[in-house]
């Protein structure tokens, strides 16, 4: 099973992760990455490459 996770703390709101993520696990929600699909992770950690505040973690 796959866990995605953002930090509220880190997340600028830059949304690079929702417009990256070639299965739409995120949406951003009040200028903040929420996870909503995280069913759907492929785990291609494109996410994780771009953010660049750090802000997601993606396990299996």
């Amino acid at each position: 099973m796959v866990s995605v996770k953002v930090d509220h703390e880190k997340c600028d709101g830059d949304a690079i992760c929702v417009s990256i993520c070639p299965t739409s696990v995120f949406e951003l929600k009040d200028n903040k990455a929420v996870v909503v699909r995280e069913q759907d992770c492929i785990l291609c950690m494109a996410c994780v490459v771009q953010c660049q505040t750090q802000a997601i973690e993606v396990k299996e």
